[in-house]
């Protein structure tokens, strides 16, 4: 069987309270009545057992039901060992073991989250024993470790709860941190390929117009226009960009068509497949444009990934442009 810290301490428990019903049970002087003796050792010894075992594969916490009939034993277990025995055998070793047994049921009530019932039941295991034996009595027999156990266990209790929490909390922030560390790495993978197309695509264009001293032939500057569009292209609308729509875009710019794209992050959380889709569209949709304005945007919508809106030819910003295009896509 695997050792774990609940099995060891189950048997630690269950193993004490066998010891105590063990020094119940060798009596020095035999009780006047000897059944209502055993009657409260064995209800002491099944309740405890119920306490410890009832729902903990499950659930740390005790059900309520086994807190109220710990609550019920703590109050009946030591009336029934002392009215079993003669006033002058109540302090006897034998006797007082009800004392460190409660005790340890108050303990394990604490252990398993019933901190209030774990006080009620020493509440009750003081009242009692205080009645029957006197106060100084049964402190010297026992109550001030019982006592001393409810403490401990209250405070390591708390102490463990609170460890739990902060090593949840901090196994958070290391997920946390190992996620922003790879969203960091993929923008870094990003910028490097998008700084290589950069490189690749404005490279010659810069070539050629320092070797020329900016003096360009009507293709080389259409080449240098192209080339720019395609810069701003890949820095604002990445995720819209495949190989169809980078060459729609750039033929739509050849026909005179003044293309923006904007990328507000429509396309978050859509999956790839669809994302392909989007793109395909978004590709046959600026084949069919001659001239004007368009503006491909993709803003975050609950239901449209991307809009694209064409504007004629000479028009400017204001709302008297004519709309010659409107086309949305959905998400899904």
């Amino acid at each position: 069987m695997k050792l774990t810290v609940r099995t060891v301490a189950t048997a630690l428990v269950l193993g004490f309270a066998v010891y105590f019903v063990a020094r119940g049970l060798w009596w020095i002087q035999a009780p006047a009545q000897p059944l209502l003796m055993l009657l409260a050792i064995a209800l002491y010894l099944g309740v405890v057992a119920i306490a410890v075992l009832a729902d903990a594969a499950h659930h740390v916490r005790m059900p309520l039901w086994v807190g109220i009939l710990a609550m019920i034993a703590a109050y009946a277990i030591p009336g029934m060992v002392s009215f079993a025995l003669e006033p002058q055998d109540r302090a006897a070793p034998f006797a007082t073991t009800y004392i460190g047994a409660l005790g340890l049921l108050a303990v394990v009530c604490i252990v398993r989250r019933r901190f209030v019932i774990g006080w009620i039941v020493l509440g009750e295991l003081t009242i009692a024993a205080s009645s029957f034996l006197g106060v100084l009595v049964a402190l010297e027999l026992g109550l001030v470790g019982s006592i001393m156990w409810v403490v401990v266990a209250q405070l390591l209790v708390l102490f463990w709860d609170r460890a739990i929490a902060d090593t949840e909390r901090l196994a958070g922030i290391q997920r946390a941190v190992s996620a922003w560390h790879a969203t960091q790495q993929v923008r870094q993978r990003e910028r490097r390929l998008r700084t290589q197309y950069a490189l690749a695509v404005a490279g010659p264009v810069l070539s050629r117009t320092v070797a020329a001293h900016g003096m360009l032939t009507d293709e080389e500057r259409l080449g240098a226009r192209l080339a720019e569009g395609r810069l701003r292209d890949e820095l604002r609308g990445a995720s819209l960009l495949n190989d169809a729509v980078r060459t729609a875009i750039e033929d739509a710019r050849r026909r005179g068509v003044a293309v923006t794209v904007f990328d507000e992050g429509g396309l978050d959380g859509v999956d790839e497949s669809r994302r392909g889709e989007i793109r395909d569209e978004l590709a046959a949709v600026l084949t069919g444009v001659a001239e004007g304005r368009v503006i491909i945007r993709a803003a975050h919508d609950p239901q449209v990934a991307v809009t694209v809106v064409g504007r004629a030819a000479g028009g400017g910003s204001s709302d008297e442009d004519s709309v010659t295009l409107w086309h949305e896509i959905s998400r899904s």
